[in-house]
């Protein structure tokens, strides 16, 4: 199974797993599952941690080598990814959640999140 993390998602995995649901902490450990973690992941925590709503510096200073060493793939924001975005219903302002939403959708993954938003998009949301 190939799925998409949220940035809270992956946060939590990395700071405490046990806020994760037990759904999502297994499909994030089982190995043989593609686990993506978009570009606006790291832009998103990069941004909050820059404005003081987060002090995540030690994951951005490391954050290839963590995503490496937890076998997660980086997935890029692509031209399609920001059109499909662009042209979403405006359910929801949030531009880091309508992102990943346009890349679920293009990827046909679903996405690990709390987040209910998602489901408007009618991405298939994990939880």
């Amino acid at each position: 199974m190939t799925v998409l993390l949220d940035t809270h998602a992956l946060l939590w995995w990395w700071e405490s797993p046990q806020q994760l649901s037990a759904t999502a902490r297994k499909i994030i450990e089982n190995h043989s599952n593609a686990i993506l973690i978009s570009a606006a992941v790291a832009w998103e925590v990069s941004i909050k941690t820059k404005t003081g709503r987060v002090n995540f510096e030690s994951f951005l200073a490391a954050w290839p080598d963590l995503l490496a060493g937890e076998g997660f793939s980086e997935l890029a924001i692509l031209s399609e990814h920001g059109i499909r975005a662009g042209q979403l219903p405006l359910h929801h302002k949030d531009p880091f959640d309508r992102i990943l939403a346009a890349q679920a959708q293009a990827c046909a993954a679903p996405i690990i999140s709390i987040d209910s938003i998602f489901d408007v998009y009618g991405v298939r949301r994990i939880w």
